[in-house]
């Protein structure tokens, strides 16, 4: 029983661990504004989070242990019924139920228990599920939730391939030669020219009066 509660324990910490990875830079293979590159990297991240679960769930014997963190808390309620330790048994009953509520084997253990509450002497907060289970369960479905409205809604439709883009802006290269200054020049210059030639002496000692 103990070296379930540590197998529970150290799962938490390793998902924990897996959702910190997640964060962090990413290549970015398409060009885009900045609110829908935002957008795309805070999916991406959400799918490297999302992945976590199903990455870290064992595989005994070749087989992927499903629903794991359900069931191993479907396990320590039997242990700790089996201890006669009613009080860490129920808890585990509802931990267990948060990930699967139809379950009619674990219905029929809540109500049994329910029904010899008083002789176990188990209280209405003794029927609520571990502090653990509730964030677990919470994180898990949270995240998968905004994944899918993001991939739902904040999938942006003016991506460009970035090496699409620079080859085009190489292509339509703006011409920096002389040729577009050939002629009087600009206006500005053309102004202080025809000032000049205006007021230029007229014969040697004329000051242009």
């Amino acid at each position: 029983m103990l070296d379930m509660e540590l197998a529970l324990s150290d799962f938490f910490k390793a998902y924990d661990n897996c959702l910190a990875a997640s964060e962090g830079s990413r290549e970015i293979h398409d060009f885009k504004d900045f609110y829908a590159s935002i957008a795309d990297h805070y999916t991406e991240t959400l799918k490297r989070k999302v992945k976590c679960e199903s990455e870290l769930t064992p595989v005994v014997g070749g087989f992927v242990v499903e629903k794991f963190v359900a069931t191993m808390y479907h396990y320590l309620q039997f242990a700790y019924y089996k201890l006669n330790k009613m009080k860490k048994a129920v808890p585990c009953v509802a931990s267990y139920m948060l990930f699967d509520p139809s379950d009619e084997v674990m219905k029929s253990n809540l109500a049994y228990y329910q029904l010899h509450k008083d002789k176990w002497g188990l209280t209405e907060e003794d029927f609520h599920p571990r502090a653990e289970a509730v964030r677990y369960f919470n994180q898990t479905t949270m995240q998968l939730e905004m994944l899918q409205f993001s991939q739902q809604h904040l999938q942006g439709d003016d991506e460009m391939e970035v090496e699409e883009y620079w080859s085009h802006s190489l292509e339509t290269e703006q011409d920096w030669s002389d040729a577009q200054f050939a002629g009087e020049g600009d206006y500005e210059e053309g102004i202080y020219a025809s000032h000049y030639y205006e007021q230029r002496p007229k014969q040697k000692g004329d000051l242009g009066k």
